[in-house]
């Protein structure tokens, strides 16, 4: 009910393109609810906490005079709400499943520019390793040099 009103179309339409679809919602795209789970529901009323928390909020609907027992209602899940937008021949579905569309695009071009970023950070820490293992063949060159000189003073410096 609160879903055909978010897509602007009848309950009943909404129900028929998803029992004409019904392969595209699996049980963890959308489920229907129990008896005991849908009176329990009917019966609470909305409460909003002060935290402002969207998420602190009950959610409910009226039990409906035509519905009374009748038919259950079926819940959906993010991606069940998703998948009645591709379904869904209304303005409203139709401009949410090319935002979700769009969506899904940019976060899939936000991974490929963070494994873009993971790759050049892994060609940076390789380069630093080299110029780590260069720097120390220097030092090294530098230290033997250094003994070298050293050794030459001691050897010029010698008593005769």
């Amino acid at each position: 009910m609160d879903l055909a009103a978010l897509y602007e179309v009848e309950t009943r339409v909404l129900n028929q393109a998803v029992k004409r679809s019904i392969k595209r919602f699996p049980p963890d795209f959308m489920f229907q609810l129990s008896a005991l789970e849908w009176k329990n529901l009917s019966s609470q009323t909305v409460t909003t906490y002060p935290s402002g928390n969207p998420s602190s909020q009950i959610v409910t609907m009226d039990l409906p005079k035509n519905r009374a027992g009748k038919y259950l209602p079926y819940a959906f899940t993010e991606q069940g709400v998703a998948m009645l937008s591709g379904i869904l021949n209304s303005n409203t579905a139709i401009n949410m499943n090319i935002a979700i569309m769009r969506a899904f695009v940019a976060i899939r071009r936000l991974a490929l520019q963070q494994m873009d970023v993971q790759e050049q950070l892994q060609e940076i820490k390789e380069r630093i390793d080299e110029h780590d293992a260069q720097l120390n063949h220097i030092y090294d060159a530098m230290e033997n040099l250094l003994d070298e000189k050293a050794a030459q003073r001691k050897w010029d410096e010698r008593k005769e």
